[in-house]
C-alpha cells in the first residue's frame, strides 16, 4: 500500500474574497497564505519527499515550494482547477441577481458553467491525470508515497471518484494547507486521515 498526501493550496487573494478562483486566474498567495504554511512546515505536518506533483498555476507551485522547498516539482497540467468559465474571480455577492448563475446553483454546481466547465467533465480530468501518474508507478521502482500540492476542487473530483464513501463531492472539502492522506493499492484510495 502506496500513502498518497493530497494538500490544497495555501490562500489567495481571492480565497480571502470568496471568489471563485479556478484554472484562468493565475494568483500567487497572500502574505497570511504563505505565513500559514511555514507554520504548518515548522510544525511537520508533511513527510519530506524528494518529488511534488504539483497543478501548473502557481499557488500551487508556491504553496509547494514553501512546503517541500527542496522537492523537484512536477507539473501535471490536468490537475489545474475546474475553469469556471464566465464566473471566473467574482463572489456569490457579485452574482446573486445573475440568471445563469442562480440557473447552476439550481442544479448543486453539477451543470455546465457559462464559457466554464461542468462538475462531471472537471471530475474524469482530475482523476484521469492521477490515474494516468498512479499508472507509471508500477512501471518503475517501488515507492512508498506520493504527495500532491493541488486546488481544493481537484482534491474533491479525485477523492469523490476513488474512495468508497457516503460523503459526497463537496464533503471532501480541504482548508487552505490542508488535506488527507490516502493509501493507493492499485485500484482504489483509502481514506487515512484527515491532515
Amino acid at each position: 500500500m502506496m500513502t498518497i498526501y493530497f494538500i490544497r493550496h495555501g490562500k489567495t487573494p481571492g480565497n480571502l474574497l470568496r471568489r471563485f478562483i479556478g484554472g484562468r486566474t493565475d494568483q500567487s498567495l497572500c502574505e497570511a497564505g504563505k505565513a500559514e504554511l511555514t507554520d504548518i512546515r515548522k510544525a511537520k505536518l508533511y513527510p519530506d519527499t524528494k518529488k511534488v506533483y504539483v497543478s501548473p498555476m502557481r499557488r500551487c507551485r508556491e504553496t509547494a515550494s514553501i512546503l517541500f522547498p527542496a522537492a523537484e516539482q512536477i507539473v501535471v497540467e490536468d490537475m489545474r482547477e475546474m475553469d469556471f468559465g464566465r464566473f471566473e474571480n467574482k463572489s456569490h455577492a457579485d452574482m446573486e441577481q445573475d440568471r445563469e448563475y442562480k440557473a447552476w446553483l439550481s442544479t448543486m454546481c453539477e451543470g455546465p458553467v457559462p464559457q466554464g466547465e461542468d462538475k462531471m467533465s472537471f471530475t474524469i480530468r482530475c482523476t484521469q491525470a492521477f490515474l494516468d501518474i498512479a499508472n507509471k508507478w508500477s512501471l518503475g521502482k517501488n515507492r512508498d508515497q506520493a504527495v500532491f500540492v493541488v486546488h481544493g476542487g481537484t482534491i474533491m473530483a479525485i477523492l469523490s471518484s476513488l474512495i468508497r464513501s457516503d460523503r459526497q463531492y463537496h464533503q471532501w472539502y480541504a482548508e487552505n494547507g490542508h488535506g488527507y492522506r490516502c493509501g493507493w493499492d492499485g485500484k482504489e484510495l483509502t481514506l487515512e486521515k484527515e491532515l
